[in-house]
């Protein structure tokens, strides 16, 4: 079969029958490697997985309900909306060691417990490696749980015709390879391919699939980025290799909602959910310390209380520096345009450091006001009362706006025995059945300068 030369972005995977310095797609620079692209050699590929079909009246089909299979884990029941679809494609992306192996095996593990037949093709460590790994983490399965190490997707599809497994794990699809490309394993060309063969073969089956995948370290994932839309639901998990908690964060899902999040601690035993992470995000809450203030965010349907760490100092090499984690960096940077036009902060000659405490990635513009009192925490360096709640999105004219779903914040505020809430003005029209917490209406950024401030300092 005839080859044709081609030079593919490893980042993107554009392709370009010549070489060029910076990709024009993705900008990255030097990121094209030359590939032998040779296309399908016999109609026996992936073509051979479907069936012709005629075209049918939408308004003859019939609607089938897809049985969904509960993992065990409630946290990533959760996020998946209710369990795995049936026939569906999940793609979990995260760093290597962030605990993507470790959770796919313990739903293998849960999934043959409930008498599924789940088959484990681990691509990257052997049979005898991946049952060292699977004593560690106590999977007590004694059957219905196959695990092969296998790369080649052609003969992976060979194995699952013959298994008929209801759950299918390939870990990971960085080293899979396809004898019908002449590129290496891991470039973007195997990586695609790959994956839509796997995909289209599971589609014809209604066989559920699970692809591991990693991410490069602009946090993207690894490989081209159509992997993403041939998936059903995209997992990611965010948090530090070396720290104790993860989040699973459904960035795709054409099942459910994409707003959720579950909440893992990693130990010795693998990945424990995270019941209440509100109370474990604050339970190193430094006291008597200046630049902390608490939020409550939304992610999904659950509310989280979080600490805003600030800092604030005096910059000693010409120009400020800005830092922050956590949160856009843009975003923090308009706050800090808004305390110094209209607090009358000086800070052209401060550095200022932000960081969300746990990890956490925030886009819920109710984290405003929190940040705002933060950074004037640290900047005079006073200590905020430790029992407030801030709850608000900041206008450029430091107008304090309302907020989505304050009720669900206040009650989880209340529930972990915070005392105050300052929040907008317009948000108290909707009345709050409980009077344990107080709670302050203001309509300025200003306001706050009187009554946060703990022991009159």
């Amino acid at each position: 079969m005839k080859t044709k030369l081609v030079y593919t972005c490893q980042n993107c995977g554009y392709q370009s029958p010549k070489w060029l310095g910076r990709c024009p797609d993705c900008g990255t620079w030097n990121s094209f490697l030359e590939e032998n692209y040779a296309p399908i050699k016999s109609s026996k590929g992936r073509s051979s997985t479907f069936k012709a079909t005629d075209p049918v009246l939408l308004s003859e089909v019939d609607i089938v309900s897809k049985q969904r299979i509960k993992v065990g884990i409630e946290e990533l029941d959760r996020v998946l909306g209710g369990g795995i679809v049936q026939g569906s494609v999940i793609l979990i992306g995260g760093d290597p060691g962030i605990g993507k192996s470790t959770i796919s095996l313990q739903i293998s593990n849960n999934l043959a417990a409930l008498g599924k037949k789940v088959l484990y093709i681990s691509g990257e460590e052997s049979v005898h490696q991946t049952k060292l790994r699977a004593d560690r983490l106590s999977v007590k399965a004694k059957e219905g749980l196959f695990i092969v190490n296998q790369t080649d997707v052609l003969v992976i599809i060979e194995l699952i015709k013959r298994l008929k497994p209801d759950l299918v794990v390939i870990d990971s699809v960085q080293v899979l390879f396809n004898s019908d490309f002449n590129s290496s394993p891991g470039s973007v060309t195997q990586v695609r391919e790959s994956a839509q063969a796997l995909t289209h073969f599971a589609k014809s089956e209604d066989t559920s699939l699970v692809i591991i995948g990693h991410v490069t370290k602009e946090g993207t994932l690894a490989g081209p980025r159509v992997l993403e839309h041939m998936v059903d639901t995209v997992l990611y998990f965010e948090g530090e290799r070396y720290s104790l908690y993860r989040v699973v964060r459904s960035v795709k899902n054409r099942f459910g909602s994409t707003n959720e999040i579950g909440v893992f601690e990693m130990t010795s035993s693998g990945l424990k959910e995270v019941i209440n992470p509100s109370k474990i995000f604050l339970s190193e809450r430094p006291q008597g310390v200046s630049g902390s203030a608490i939020s409550c965010i939304m992610e999904g349907t659950r509310p989280l209380l979080v600490e805003i760490q600030s800092l604030v100092s005096k910059s000693n090499v010409g120009f400020a520096g800005r830092k922050c984690q956590g949160i856009d960096y843009n975003r923090f940077s308009i706050l800090i345009a808004i305390l110094e036009k209209r607090m009358g902060l000086k800070l052209h000659d401060k550095d200022v450091f932000l960081n969300i405490t746990g990890g956490i990635k925030v886009v819920d513009p109710a984290i405003d006001l929190a940040v705002a009192a933060s950074i004037i925490s640290s900047y005079y360096d006073k200590v905020i009362k430790e029992d407030i709640v801030f709850l608000g999105e900041l206008g450029l004219a430091s107008e304090v706006r309302s907020i989505t779903q304050m009720i669900l914040r206040v009650n989880e505020a209340e529930k972990l025995g915070f005392n105050n809430c300052i929040l907008s003005e317009n948000n108290l029209k909707n009345k709050h059945p409980h009077k344990k917490i107080n709670l302050t209406g203001i309509n300025f950024l200003k306001d706050i300068l009187k009554i946060i401030w703990k022991d009159g300092n």
